[in-house]
């Protein structure tokens, strides 16, 4: 009888590990994953609307841009047999594609955003700019590399596999971690925390900081808007690039899913608290892990859990996968009739 009990305590926590490494392979990782590639895209959203005071509407197409000439750059790489050995080659190409994507802003601003901004424009002039600048890019990333899924090749490596995970613990649910997901993290630490420490730490960092608090008193104070606006642009186009090649590293490069991504981004950044870095990066785990938990079919999970005689029949999925963004759209649609400010309030900077 103790026997029986013992095993029967056992097959109960063999469910748990079950339920619980169900849940880590199929929201914790994915959510993590794609909740740092929205994160860097909120962030440069917020810094353009905190400083430059308008709503960046061609943020999911900078990304595309910037990936799209990373990718160029990893396929002309390969070609020359260069390579990273076990990580992706388009980590070599990723700076080549900044400096295009750098070049690209500059030149937008200089010909497009520059003159509005002269003209004291109004934010909703500037955002419907924007808006044109989105359409222009999306043309040129479809002229260069077409409509169609693009891969780089190398960047599907597992660092754990499901079935070595099941034989290496003898559960019956399998645990996958992709080098790209680890490296879509460990990059975006990284990145982030230069970016934290350039705005709080640097002269050029608080100087941007004093221009998005109070603009004339700013220029009493001697800062330089032109470099201010230049500084700005250089951040999103970095951010931008390495947003969206992380992206396209954990799934695949298809420009309209860029443009799609524009929602959850600009949810991530009003969420956090439009203006705020901080609160646009926490912003984008927020929107991540909220379509992921709400999107996911939890009937395995309550097999798991539950005693057989009262396992679930129906898939238990609040929404289907197809209105994941609805989720993103439904959260900034509360957040704005609840809390304009965001999450995080306070100080643009």
């Amino acid at each position: 009888m103790i026997l029986k009990l013992e095993d029967h305590f056992w097959v109960d926590n063999m469910d748990i590990i079950n339920a619980i490494v169900l849940l880590l392979n199929y929201i914790f990782v994915p959510a993590l994953s794609y909740g740092s590639q929205l994160a860097l895209g909120a962030i440069f959203v917020s810094l353009i609307y905190g400083i430059l005071r308008f709503a960046y509407f061609t943020a999911g197409d900078l990304m595309s841009f910037g990936t799209m000439f990373t990718i160029l750059f990893t396929w002309y790489f390969q070609s020359l047999g260069i390579s990273l050995g076990i990580l992706p080659t388009a980590l070599i190409a990723i700076p080549f594609g900044i400096v295009i994507t750098i070049f690209y802003v500059l030149v937008k601003d200089k010909l497009v955003f520059s003159y509005y901004r002269f003209k004291k424009s109004p934010p909703v002039m500037l955002a419907m700019v924007s808006i044109g600048t989105m359409f222009v890019t999306q043309a040129i990333v479809r002229i260069v590399i077409g409509p169609f899924d693009r891969r780089f090749f190398d960047g599907e490596k597992f660092i754990l596999k499901a079935n070595e995970f099941k034989e290496m613990t003898g559960l019956n649910e399998g645990l996958t971690i992709k080098s790209t997901q680890v490296i879509t993290l460990l990059v975006t630490i990284v990145v982030v925390s230069v970016l934290f420490w350039f705005l709080n730490k640097t002269k050029t960092g608080k100087s941007m900081r004093a221009y998005s608090d109070n603009e004339d008193l700013a220029l009493l104070s001697g800062i330089d808007p032109k470099k201010v606006v230049m500084i700005t642009w250089v951040i999103a186009a970095i951010l931008a690039t390495i947003g969206g090649t992380l992206y396209g590293l954990d799934k695949s490069f298809k420009p309209f899913t860029y443009f799609n991504n524009m929602l959850p981004i600009f949810a991530a950044a009003i969420v956090g608290g439009i203006g705020n870095p901080f609160g646009a990066f926490l912003g984008g785990y927020v929107i991540a892990f909220s379509e992921i938990l709400i999107t996911y079919a939890y009937k395995k999970f309550f097999i798991y859990l539950l005693p057989e005689s009262i396992e679930p029949d129906s898939l238990l999925q609040l929404l289907s996968t197809d209105y994941k963004f609805a989720v993103s759209f439904s959260i900034l649609v509360v957040v704005l009739l609840f809390r304009p400010s965001g999450i995080f309030k306070g100080k643009v900077l």
